[in-house]
């Protein structure tokens, strides 16, 4: 602190600690209101990555095809599927749905048009498509054509026969399509050419109504998928059944995050409870740290709540790391704070709070700045949810260190001096000395185990790898995992990917060559200008050709072994061929569409076609679960294939769907990895270098402090363990966590050293004080992460595993390598 800096304070916050004590009070009732408002947010939105081209195709594609979202309920019974008893508890169990408020349609085997089980003609089954429901169907035909049906194989019934998927259809939300698609097409505007303030405002009120849309919405989804779940349940005790689909991951997760929130939040207030009694053993050290988190944590969620800042599944930890860190900066000052009253036993309690926080505010202002780099690094990064957790977390740091010193030493102030000195006890952590002998007799062996440890994880790192199975991310005993995973294995595969064919807009596609080599020039040219004006007409639109095309890329896409089923045109045009015995020539395909009932052709035509934008669409879906997948090597495959084999123009084909943009985040974290970590070296060396103002102080500083998140990082490599949005946090917080144990330790050391003027001297000192304050905090840390095992989210339970193991690691090297590398270099001189 500066001298007025200091003054300042001891006057505003140290002589009135009872009216610092109500102004605080007073923020923390603004802000408790506030913290109604604070929403999770798991939606798709929140996974994606910021300014993606290939997000913007993806959603003019679905303006051209709308769909509405989709849950499963995939169907197991104990008896054979097409006896009479399975398909009527079918019907009973499909009817129940229906009368599910967001649930617009159910499609089962039941309503599945059958063009081959019926004795009708062709032309009789166009007028009154058969099904299983009408009557008339023999099950056993309707099976079979159902297992070799290009449709519904692997669709609704599963290659086996045993397992069917009942289709629920949603109601959509005008309105919020609407919202959405407003507040998208004024984004894209603010990225490309700027908005006016006008727009500006108006971008304003859509984005806050679009979100109280989106959560009424969610709220209805929700109580539906509940009630949905008390449907199926009775039905269990015949068959085995599973709910799957967009929607219920998303109201699954947002669950998760609840059930995280409350997990970490409780269970890591649960074990610093027990680890600051241990460690202290008096009331008040345990009551001052835990009201300091639950006053920093209570005032961020206001914050969040003001702001409308939705927490996501990658920022639902905030709340734990917040109690850590917060805690683990209340440890200093107590350590501080007991070690003065010892060493002062006179001093009144202002003096000994005032040394404590002039002491210990620059240390702590640095540790806590250079974990705000730690956190804020991850703004660089492309992914937006990993984006919003460093912003968070950056904000809920700067909390943290006005609490620590604005409520700690206020309430201790008020709490009064405790009536005797603390005793002098023997240790009863005894790492911290043990260390530092360690460090003094073998230095040299520690070092280099540091370097062989910094190549292994070298070599480590260069393995590591992106590919993730989004299955994976749960726990094997979940539904969404059970459900997916049994879509994945039976029902043809759970990501989707979408190909996009653009034809060229000639109008001789109606003629082959060798019917246009017939015609003399005039007939030619009157053919030709007939078949330009009729170029628009949705029954001209489908020639041979096309369909051709369309079947070569079907028939391309369902031959690589990554993929499942695939839906196009060609389904349902073969559909009809076989049922008929014949390819289907012009004149056949025209009736085919116009003749079909309009029912029919919006679920098997028209999410396929667009005959305006003259192109076709495939939906293929990919086996995500599948162990060698590998899905951007998969898309490069696609993309040559469709050029070379196909021979398509580049500029014809188009890929999309979630696995395209799934993979452009997958692939974005390397980049990102490299980029935060840059920063948070970047910005600690200059930390390091204005606190110190030497160069081999900032060296020795940030070394140690690489071991650890190296070593993880290679661990990870070494393990096959994939990066993901969680992950790839990993060695940036690690970093911009454990430095504040070398900063401490620098600070603690240059202080002592002035004193005694002896290396070897100074580091047992410094052990047997800031190093104890150092393991005390580092051990609730590692605990704290390590609550993380008990979520659902499996990059979680890697993120709080690996972190609590980097800050083990950390912490040796910081009470080895650092001290050692002092003796050293002896840069105090």
């Amino acid at each position: 602190m500066t001298s007025q800096v200091a003054q300042a304070y001891d006057t505003l916050v140290l002589r009135h600690p009872k009216l610092v004590l109500v102004a605080l009070l007073a923020v923390l009732v603004f802000f408790a209101y506030y913290a109604k408002d604070f929403r999770l947010d798991a939606s798709a939105d929140s996974l994606l990555l910021e300014d993606d081209v290939d997000l913007q195709t993806f959603r003019k594609m679905h303006e051209r095809y709308p769909s509405a979202d989709l849950l499963i309920v995939t169907y197991t019974p104990d008896q054979d599927l097409f006896s009479d008893p399975s398909l009527e508890t079918l019907k009973q169990l499909r009817e129940e749905l229906r009368k599910v408020g967001s649930v617009d349609s159910v499609f089962t085997i039941l309503d599945a048009p059958l063009l081959k089980s019926s004795d009708q003609s062709f032309t009789e089954m166009i007028n009154d498509v058969p099904s299983l429901e009408k009557g008339g169907i023999d099950p056993g035909r309707a099976k079979e054509e159902m297992l070799n049906s290009p449709i519904y194989s692997e669709l609704i019934l599963s290659a086996d026969g045993g397992t069917t998927a009942l289709l629920l259809g949603l109601v959509e939300d005008q309105a919020y399509n609407a919202l959405g698609q407003s507040r998208n097409d004024l984004r894209a505007k603010k990225r490309d050419t700027g908005l006016s303030a006008k727009e500006s405002q108006t971008l304003k009120g859509i984005e806050a109504e679009y979100i109280q849309t989106r959560d009424a919405l969610n709220e209805q989804r929700s109580h539906d998928i509940a009630q949905i779940r008390d449907i199926i349940e009775p039905y269990r005790a015949g068959a085995e059944l599973y709910l799957g689909g967009l929607p219920m991951i998303t109201d699954d997760m947002v669950t998760f995050v609840r059930n995280d929130l409350t997990i970490f939040g409780g269970g890591v207030l649960a074990f610093l409870i027990i680890v600051l009694t241990v460690i202290f053993r008096k009331l008040r050290w345990i009551v001052l740290p835990l009201l300091s988190c639950f006053y920093a944590g209570l005032i961020m969620m206001g914050v969040l709540g003001v702001t409308g800042w939705n927490v996501t599944v990658i920022s639902s930890n905030f709340l734990a790391l917040m109690l850590i860190i917060t805690i683990s900066m209340n440890i200093h000052l107590i350590v501080r704070y007991r070690q003065l009253r010892q060493d002062h036993p006179d001093d009144d309690q202002v003096a000994l709070v005032r040394t404590t926080t002039h002491k210990m505010v620059k240390p702590c202002l640095y540790t806590a700045l250079t974990t705000i780099i730690g956190f804020g690094s991850l703004v660089v990064s492309d992914i937006k949810p990993v984006i919003d957790f460093g912003w968070m977390m950056s904000a809920g740091l700067a909390v943290t260190f006005a609490t620590s010193f604005l409520l700690f030493p206020t309430l201790l102030i008020v709490m009064g001096k405790t009536k005797s000195v603390p005793a002098v006890k023997s240790d009863r952590f005894l790492l911290p000395a043990y260390l530092a002998r360690l460090t003094e007799t073998q230095g040299n062996k520690i070092l280099l185990l540091a370097a062989v440890l910094t190549v292994a994880g070298a070599a480590g790192i260069s393995q590591l790898r992106v590919e993730n199975s989004f299955i994976n991310y749960f726990s094997d005993d979940t539904e969404i995992y059970q459900g997916l995973k049994l879509i994945d294995d039976k029902l043809g595969g759970t990501t989707p990917l979408e190909v996009l064919i653009k034809f060229p807009d000639e109008p001789d596609d109606f003629f082959t060559p060798e019917e246009l080599a017939e015609m003399d020039p005039y007939e030619r040219q009157l053919e030709l200008e007939y078949a330009e004006s009729m170029a628009d007409a949705p029954e001209y639109w489908f020639t041979p050709d096309k369909v051709q095309r369309i079947k070569e890329v079907h028939d391309y896409l369902e031959g690589l072994p990554e993929i499942g089923k695939v839906l196009s045109l060609a389904s349902a045009v073969r559909v009809a061929e076989d049922a008929i015995g014949e390819e289907l020539d012009a004149m056949l395909l025209a009736l085919l569409y116009t003749k079909i009932p309009a029912e029919v052709r919006k679920d098997m035509i028209d999410p396929y076609v667009s005959i305006e934008a003259n192109e076709a669409r495939l939906f293929a879906r990919v086996l995500d679960s599948k162990p060698d997948l590998r899905r951007k090597q998969l898309l490069e495959t696609v993309r040559r294939d469709m050029g070379e084999k196909l021979e398509f123009k580049a500029e014809e084909v188009t890929l999309s769907g979630l696995l395209v943009l799934y993979n452009n985040m997958l692939q974005s974290l390397f980049s990102s990895q490299i980029k935060t970590l840059g920063v948070v070296m970047l910005g600690i060396a200059i930390m390091f270098l204005i606190l110190f103002r030497s160069i081999p102080l900032a060296i020795i500083g940030i070394l140690p402090n690489l071991l650890g998140a190296g070593v993880v990082l290679g661990v990870m490599g070494w393990a096959k363990i994939p990066m993901d949005m969680m992950t790839i946090t990993i060695a940036a917080i690690t970093i911009g966590i454990a430095v504040d144990n070398g900063i401490h330790y620098i600070y603690r050391f240059r202080e002592e050293y002035a004193q005694t003027k002896d290396y070897v001297e100074t580091m047992r000192i410094c052990h047997s004080s800031i190093g104890k304050a150092v393991f005390y905090t580092t051990l609730t840390i590692i605990i704290g992460f390590v609550i993380l095992v008990f979520s659902n989210f499996n990059p979680t339970i890697y993120f709080g595993v690996l972190i609590a193991a980097a800050m083990f690691i950390a912490l040796l090297a910081a009470l080895t390598v650092l001290p050692k590398l002092i003796l050293m270099w002896k840069p105090f001189g």
